[in-house]
């Protein structure tokens, strides 16, 4: 029980183009690419929001430490 020959993959290749004809199979592939092109955009945004937020923490903190200290001058 070994791995299957080209042969046994060429049968499959064609039962499965029999069952579902090319147009389905067409549009499969491309659902599956522009799904998988969209996961890498958010993958990318993600990255590039999680950079900018120990800016925007330090920044807020920066701000907040200064208006306390504004508040205890007062």
């Amino acid at each position: 029980m070994g791995s299957f020959s080209i042969w046994h993959w060429l049968i499959v290749l064609v039962v499965v183009v029999l069952v579902f004809g090319t147009k389905k199979l067409r549009g499969a592939g491309g659902d599956l690419g522009s799904a998988v092109k969209n996961f890498k955009d958010a993958m990318r945004e993600g990255e590039a929001e999680a950079a900018k937020k120990p800016e925007a923490v330090a920044a807020q903190s920066q701000t907040s430490a200064q208006s306390e200290t504004k508040k205890e001058q007062v």
